[in-house]
């Protein structure tokens, strides 16, 4: 009796230890989640001061997962850490977004060209849709949907690389991809024509044709590239 009482017990603490457990990571990934959009969306702005007990205020969480969530947060160089002066959000400068953009055009080609073996027809219905809400015409004011449809395409191309390292990865360099794109929200035209591109990528991989589809998003991740640095430098683009 005391043994299956010890069980029962062992049991108990086990189911309650894992359920705190779960809390914990729960609340750690809603603080990551929230602060990481609040930087990547430029509500936290580039380079300013973060302050942690304006979080915690607002996000209704401990010290805990909020200094948890921006450790992660600085491994993925959207929050910087100074000892004995604070913590920072990332700053945008030139040379950052030349070095961040050598590294993902490899990886994005990497990752296109093993989507392209491994993806499912679904993957491309499922990109076939995204793309199908594209909004029509060149007005600025449809870019804040256009960059939602060009993460989504972006995400559904990782997903069918089938490699969870590379996936993760991936989204982590994206999300740096994507401040410079709310970074240049109101300072560049319609970026409807970059994000169309992503119909001849979709042709490549449905066709199986890797090189087609790397070279295609090369170009795509160049045109961006091309786009953001001649904001940032103040050079007026002919199109």
């Amino acid at each position: 009796m005391r043994d299956v009482f010890s069980r029962i017990t062992h049991h108990k603490v086990t189911d309650n230890l894992m359920t705190e457990n779960n809390r914990n990571v729960s609340l750690r990934q809603r603080a990551y989640e929230c602060i990481k959009q609040k930087i990547v969306s430029l509500e936290l702005s580039p380079g300013s001061v973060i302050d942690e007990a304006a979080l915690r205020a607002e996000l209704d969480l401990g010290r805990t997962p909020i200094r948890e969530a921006l450790q992660r947060l600085s491994l993925e160089k959207l929050v910087v850490i100074v000892p004995r002066r604070g913590m920072f959000v990332a700053d945008i400068g030139v040379m950052d977004l030349q070095r961040l953009f050598e590294v993902r055009v490899i990886l994005e080609g990497m990752a296109v060209r093993l989507a392209a073996q491994r993806g499912t027809e679904d993957h491309w219905r499922r990109m076939e849709a995204v793309l199908a809400d594209l909004p029509e015409g060149g007005d600025p004011a449809d870019n804040q949907a256009i960059i939602a449809i060009d993460q989504a395409c972006h995400e559904i191309i990782y997903e069918a690389v089938d490699n969870e390292f590379l996936q993760d990865t991936l989204v982590t360099m994206y999300a740096l991809n994507l401040r410079l794109w709310y970074f240049a929200l109101t300072k560049i035209g319609n970026m409807r024509a970059t994000v169309l591109e992503h119909v001849a990528i979709l042709n490549a991989l449905k066709a199986g044709d890797e090189e087609q589809a790397a070279q295609l998003l090369e170009q795509h991740i160049k045109h961006f590239q091309d786009e953001i640095q001649a904001m940032m430098l103040g050079v007026t683009r002919s199109s």
